[in-house]
């Protein structure tokens, strides 16, 4: 039972992976096929929060959703498959590092490829997504070991 789980679960962190990158690259509904001539990049802590929160009537709904809990739901799948796929990342501070590291090589592909915005604010939000993912794990994984006891 174990070993379906963990081969169903590889197999959902790749396309999970794939379909990460087509939102995060080439999604035309955000804007990420246009390529600027500049780099575009904001490096002040909670800016970008603030000014959606500031402007949420006027850029609508659907772009507060998106920008605000998008990228925290966007990296809850990684911190909850991460542990399963691999043992040596059962471990909180593993899984909240490697979201850190995941979501600063997004936002530096970002920057250099001129797709997107490298957004500080990005990371944080991924990252505390990644988190919210392993701690999601973590109860499921004693609930499943309550039942199976392994």
């Amino acid at each position: 039972m174990k070993s379906v789980i963990v081969t169903i679960s590889r197999v959902l962190f790749i396309l999970y992976i794939i379909l990460l990158s087509y939102f995060l690259f080439f999604c035309e509904r955000y804007g990420r096929t246009i390529v600027s001539n500049e780099y575009r990049y904001n490096l002040t802590i909670l800016k970008e929060v603030r000014r959606f929160i500031t402007y949420r009537q006027l850029i609508g709904l659907e772009s507060f959703v998106v920008n605000i809990f998008g990228n925290i739901f966007a990296f809850a799948p990684f911190g909850f498959m991460l542990p399963i796929i691999n043992n040596q990342n059962r471990k909180f501070w593993n899984v909240a590092l490697l979201s850190l590291e995941f979501s600063l090589t997004v936002e530096l592909l970002q920057l250099i490829f001129k797709v997107g915005i490298f957004d500080v604010d990005d990371i944080i939000m991924n990252t505390i997504g990644g988190m919210i993912g392993y701690f999601c794990f973590f109860i499921v994984h004693k609930i499943y070991r309550s039942f199976y006891n392994t």
